[in-house]
């Protein structure tokens, strides 16, 4: 059975550390012969437990020290709630694992900050990774050697995933599923994590759900958005229309949805396309066009790195309509 081992910081966001429980037993759960061990280890400590704390004044009391990533098939670096302090070497335990895993021949990946943790290392030196979109400028600072890429989406390099955002964690774990079982597991495991997701962005967006509806004043830039996905907007015509500028705009768009405005509209228009690839008979030009990507080749880079998959297999597998004649 393939090891995960989660190096678990002193602090980090929650979800980070549910997230490859999630994805994992998922698939396990949903397609037979799927199996996985997630191991949460104490980066920093020693033999035995460790303890970390969430943002939130919470501590946990983990089953594993580092000693479980000895024999791990993949480790993976969650992001810390704040950048790491050194801008040299990690702590030296953790460094250890990350060089005994890359020379054993092991996937590493790394999410967020804890890119940073991972190019202190050296190993990425020479190769192409990814961070926040915040914090791309600084990680290119410390680590120079580092070819940072500002997609800041999901960057496989050889044995090395690089990933960022608040859907991070689970773009690696899905692309992890991807290379271990194919694009299909993949796909019907992000489906399944997901479309309650959507179902409750939709009841946001509608004002049904009055819980979270707050007072930054988005509805009607979000509405207005969700017209016109179609069209190439940037944040600056965003920013416009809802009066404000494009930093204000964006802390705004995090606090209410947990996205930039430029990666919630990449979200919609992904979720557009996957409304249209199951409901439609559109070829992938056409969908591609009408969930307002610039190219097919856009839609299918970027469908990949969230699904694991590409349209035309996508719809193959979810289609709600009889094909045309």
């Amino acid at each position: 059975m393939p090891v995960i081992a989660v190096l678990v910081p002193d602090r980090l966001p929650g979800h980070h550390l549910t997230t490859p429980g999630l994805v994992f037993g998922t698939a396990a759960r949903d397609h037979p012969g799927v199996a996985y061990d997630v191991r949460l280890c104490a980066a920093g400590g020693g033999p035995g437990p460790g303890r970390i704390g969430l943002p939130a004044p919470t501590a946990i009391t983990l089953p594993w020290g580092l000693a479980g990533a000895a024999d791990a098939d993949v480790v993976l670096l969650p992001s810390r709630e704040a950048l790491p302090v050194h801008q040299g070497l990690p702590a030296t335990e953790s460094a250890e694992v990350l060089h005994a895993a890359a020379a054993r021949g092991a996937r590493i990946a790394a999410v967020g900050t804890g890119v940073f943790d991972l190019a202190a290392t050296g190993l990425l030196d020479g190769r192409r990774a990814t961070t926040g979109w915040r914090h791309q400028e600084e990680l290119a600072r410390r680590h120079p050697r580092v070819e940072v890429d500002p997609a800041g989406t999901l960057v496989g390099d050889g044995p090395f995933l690089t990933s960022a955002g608040i859907f991070g964690g689970l773009d690696v774990c899905l692309r992890v599923l991807a290379q271990d079982h194919g694009e299909q597991v993949a796909g019907d495991t992000c489906r399944e994590l997901l479309s309650p997701l959507v179902v409750h962005a939709e009841r946001v967006r509608e004002g049904i759900d009055r819980g979270l509806a707050d007072s930054s004043g988005l509805d009607d830039t979000l509405a207005w958005l969700d017209s016109r996905i179609h069209l190439p907007l940037t944040p600056a015509d965003i920013a416009a229309h809802a009066g404000i500028s494009v930093s204000s705009l964006n802390r705004r768009f995090r606090a209410r949805t947990g996205l930039s405005a430029q990666r919630y509209l990449l979200r919609l228009r992904l979720q557009r396309a996957r409304e249209l690839l199951e409901g439609t008979d559109d070829p992938v030009e056409s969908v591609a066009a009408r969930a307002g990507f610039t190219s097919p080749a856009g839609l299918r880079h970027h469908f990949g790195q969230l699904t694991g998959t590409t349209p035309r297999a996508y719809r193959a597998r979810h289609r709600t309509t009889a094909p045309g004649p």
